[in-house]
Order: C-alpha cells, then structure tokens, then sequence
C-alpha cells in the first residue's frame, strides 16, 4: 500500500513538472501510453507505469533540449545535415538506427558524452551529447524503453545516471576549447540581455525525475543509494551498470 501510494505521488510530481514542455516540439504533446486499457497493462505493476512515463518525459525533454541546442549552434547541425532542425531532432528520436550513429563510430552512453567534449573531435557535438544521455538513460534501465512486473531496476545506475546529467550540464556551461571559447551555447546570461535560463530548466526537470524514481526503486527493493560527493571539475561521469534479470 505504502509503494502504491509513492506511486501515485510520482506518477502526479512528474505530470506536474512536464506539463510546460508537453508541445514544446513541433506541436506534439507528451506521448500517451495507447494501450492502457489492454492485456499488455496487466503485466505491469504502478511503478512499471512510473518508468515508462518518466522515460517518456525525459525523452521529450532531449528533445526539447537538441532543438534548442542546434539553433542556437547551427554550426553542430551543418557537420551532420543539410536538413532542418526539426527533420534531424525526428530522425534521430525516431530513425531506425538503433541509436547507432556511423559519424560517432557508433559511441553510445558515456562514451558519446565524453566524445561531445573532446578537443580533437571535429564531428556534431549536439548529436554526441543528446545520443549519450539518451542512450545512457536506457542502458540504466536495463536497455529497455517499457517497463514491466518482471523487469529490474537498479537504483544506484538510476541515480548515478541524474549525477551524470548534472555533470553533463556543468560541461555545456563551462567546457571551452584551445581558444578559450566554449564548445556549446546554452543560457543567455549577459548584462543588458533577456536572459535565457531555458536549458538549465529543462535539465533540471530530468534531473529531478530521475533522482526521485531512483528514490522509489530503492525503496522498492530495500536497497540503499551510495550518494556521491563529487566536485563537477573533476569532470568524471559515474559508472552506469545493467541489472541482472530476476
């Protein structure tokens, strides 16, 4: 009882903090599961429902964050299409390329994060950042994108993954190459101007439902969370591993 209830406060906190973002692409709204009523949903339980839902909403936020990302760094879209903004954000969220990117020698996860901010790197660092938090969002999941009774969770590469995006977002903001300038433009923050907090709002979000559904699964399963300390200068990412199967 005391797990269907945090549950449902999650299910609630994360349609909350969604909501602003729900057609922030294109006019679409956040997915909606299209078989709620089926015989597939009777193989899941509440917090099976959670994690699809909140994978969907940290999806549509990568989203968001590479549209606005390769507008403000056309040149990033340049190295990988002649397409538009909108064609290149579909293609890759929607694609048949199994997250398997030729022009980042297939780098998934960490490594396609780490790839994003290397120096000798000349190829799209737009598509290397977004494809390696995708990418290692899944592999925390046990590189599944629905959730059901039978399925295992880590918690600890589920919080891992939120520190990581933390550390993701630290890079975007302070990451500068051999002449001083930084590798990405996010937030707008100069005297005189709008500012544009934009980015780090939407980052925020990802972060907060991850670290919360990391939150239930350890409650779930009754295993602790080892929470990590870390100056972001360090610079690295934590290990994210998969579970095994019951």
């Amino acid at each position: 009882m005391y797990l269907r209830l945090i549950a449902v406060v999650l299910c609630l906190l994360l349609l909350n903090a969604c909501a602003p973002t729900a057609t922030a692409v294109k006019g679409k709204v956040v997915p909606t599961q299209k078989d709620t009523n089926s015989i597939n949903q009777l193989m899941k339980s509440d917090l099976d429902r959670v994690a699809d839902l909140e994978l969907r909403e940290n999806t549509q936020s990568l989203r968001t964050l590479m549209t606005k990302m390769y507008k403000r760094n056309p040149v990033e879209l340049k190295k990988s299409t002649s397409d538009t903004v909108e064609k290149m954000v579909d293609w890759v969220f929607e694609g048949d390329h199994g997250w398997n990117f030729e022009m980042l020698n297939n780098a998934q996860d960490l490594d396609a994060m780490y790839l994003a901010f290397k120096p000798e790197y000349k190829g799209d660092r737009v598509l290397a950042f977004i494809v390696g938090i995708q990418t290692m969002m899944i592999k925390a999941r046990g590189n599944k994108t629905e959730f059901y009774i039978t399925d295992v969770v880590d918690p600890q590469s589920v919080y891992n993954t939120a520190r990581n995006i933390e550390i993701a977002a630290w890079k975007l903001s302070n990451t500068r190459d051999e002449n001083g300038n930084l590798y990405f433009l996010t937030n707008e923050m100069q005297a005189g101007k709008d500012q544009n907090l934009s980015f780090e709002r939407e980052i925020g979000k990802m972060i907060g439902r991850t670290d919360l559904y990391a939150e239930v699964l350890a409650e779930r399963s009754q295993r602790g969370i080892t929470k990590f300390t870390q100056g972001f200068a360090t610079k690295v990412f934590l290990p994210i591993s998969i579970p095994f199967a019951r």
